[in-house]
């Protein structure tokens, strides 16, 4: 099985790497560039543009932010492939280094988990791809952008969490081994 690979590739050196490079680029696109972008917007947050669901919807977040918020957030999603880069390094290296300590299931468990950053990558490509379509033709959004947009946030959240849970379930284990030796 090729996801038997990941016990010992990538080394570990590179990804320690990878966590420290993603974690860097998250934290510094967060607060440098989506802290100042979300707290300009009046009223309605990327997350309710991302959740949408339906045009109506949309064009009511669109006419709330006016060209200014409109141009912010068009900026912002173009800084989120950026952070997809660093999210997904993070959480592959975090989720790689603890699957290589476990033992038996949870180490079986955590081949799959490592797959789950990457799509939540795809994932969001798709909705943010989708979210710069109606940002640039405010005036014709579609019910099929709006729909893909927040279908895709939605199991990007769920696969996210699905992995942090991992990584912080296999973490507790972890330590709780470490204590009892």
């Amino acid at each position: 099985m090729f996801l038997n690979r990941l016990k010992n590739s990538p080394k570990d050196k590179y990804a320690i790497l990878m966590v420290i490079i993603g974690l860097v680029m998250v934290l510094l696109i967060y607060l440098i560039i989506f802290i100042p972008i979300e707290f300009g917007l009046p009223t309605y947050g990327i997350l309710d543009f991302e959740f949408a669901w339906n045009p109506d919807k949309v064009e009511l977040i669109l006419l709330t932010w006016g060209v200014a918020g409109i141009t912010s957030q068009f900026i912002a999603i173009c800084w989120d492939f950026l952070f997809i880069v660093g999210y997904v390094s993070l959480s592959f290296g975090l989720i790689t280094l603890v699957l290589r300590k476990s033992e038996g299931k949870l180490q079986s468990i955590g081949l799959y988990f490592a797959l789950t950053p990457f799509l939540t990558g795809i994932l969001d490509v798709i909705e943010n791809t989708n979210l710069l379509t109606m940002l640039g033709t405010p005036t014709s959004i579609s019910a099929i952008n709006s729909f893909m947009a927040s279908f895709c946030a939605l199991f990007k959240f769920i696969f996210l969490f699905a992995a942090i849970a991992y990584f912080l379930v296999g973490l507790v284990v972890l330590i709780i081994k470490r204590i009892k030796k």
